[in-house]
């Protein structure tokens, strides 16, 4: 019996370890925040954080573990809602399927990750500023696609309506399930991105990023990592997409629009792209802000907020909020200012 429990105990702290105190915190003080927070701040704050925070999350995969910063993960993410909106049920009278949620969800997030692989396979030749243009370059056409093109995208209307399901019983767009859904989807796509990054292939590809050169003379195909992890990415910003379109219960092209592009990066920025925490810290950020901080600067000046905001984070700590916090805690840690006098 000792010698089990003596088994019993390293194993467990080896999983507490993989795991980390930090995220199991964070983890019961999500779950446990509806106890204490209203249906507005539910939706509103919560469930929307955690949805901007996955395409957010995408983004950061790419930026930060591949080096291709793509502003087209919206439009990936629009594309699988679409999908939704097309083949689900919809009241806008244009087309509606009536597929049910469990083929649709998979399927619209397998599309969104089929075309986020083919934005990877067309902005693989380019890196740096090239890469960010061609990806903007792409978002902003499938913008006025969406825009123009009556007969499968309904044009400017776009489509109402959209419901999200109801089974086991329960109306998942209620405020407290639609929250637990948001936060079970981000909490499996935030493991997803953070056990990847510690496997071989999230090792590989941030050696790809570091040096392509030598990567690619040691025998690896570097084009298929890059593109692998433009698949993968596309899944995340997928469900992400599927969320989003029954949190807002509509999509239109104003939901994937070269602002909204913008403002995934500005969210990744903010938070951070050297941790996986860092999208969704900065989806907090901006949500909060422009929810509440619109009230005090006005419409017409929440942008140049936002910009301010964002230039003084990027002068102040170029990684985010995390690499402030980063400076912070050793300072924190010192032994002088801890121990009392």
């Amino acid at each position: 019996m000792t010698a089990l429990s003596s088994t019993d105990k390293p194993a467990a702290q080896s999983i507490l370890e993989k795991i980390g105190a930090g995220n199991i915190v964070l983890l019961v003080l999500l779950a446990l925040y509806p106890a204490v927070a209203s249906g507005f701040f539910l939706t509103q704050i919560g469930a929307y954080s955690l949805i901007l925070g996955m395409i957010s999350l995408s983004l950061m995969l790419l930026a930060g573990y591949g080096g291709m910063v793509s502003l087209a993960q919206i439009s990936v993410a629009g594309l699988a809602g679409y999908t939704v909106a097309i083949f689900g049920l919809n009241n806008s009278g244009v087309h509606g399927f009536g597929w049910p949620f469990w083929i649709v969800v998979p399927f619209a997030t397998l599309i969104g990750a089929i075309a986020s692989a083919l934005i990877g396979v067309i902005s693989n030749r380019t890196e740096g500023i090239y890469t960010i243009m061609i990806t903007l370059a792409i978002a902003t056409a499938f913008f006025y696609f969406t825009q123009q093109n009556y007969s499968l995208f309904n044009g400017f209307p776009g489509y109402t309506g959209i419901r999200a399901p109801e089974f086991w019983g329960v109306n998942w767009r209620d405020p407290m399930p639609f929250y637990y859904l948001c936060l079970g989807f981000s909490v499996i796509a935030y493991a997803a991105v953070l056990y990847g990054s510690r496997s071989t292939y999230g090792l590989t590809l941030q050696a790809v990023r570091d040096n392509p050169r030598r990567m690619r003379a040691l025998g690896f195909n570097v084009t298929a990592h890059k593109v692998v992890a433009y698949f993968y990415a596309g899944i995340i910003a997928g469900l992400a997409g599927v969320l989003l379109v029954w949190f807002n219960g509509r999509i239109s092209p104003g939901t994937i629009n070269v602002g909204a592009a913008i403002n995934v990066l500005i969210i990744a920025v903010i938070g951070g792209m050297r941790h996986p925490i860092g999208p969704f810290l900065g989806a907090v950020v901006v949500v909060l802000m422009q929810t509440f901080a619109i009230d005090i600067v006005g419409a017409e000046r929440f942008n140049t907020l936002i910009g301010m905001f964002f230039l003084v984070i990027v002068f102040v700590s170029p990684d985010g909020l995390l690499g402030l916090w980063g400076r912070i805690k050793p300072h924190l840690a010192q032994e002088s200012l801890r121990s009392g006098p």
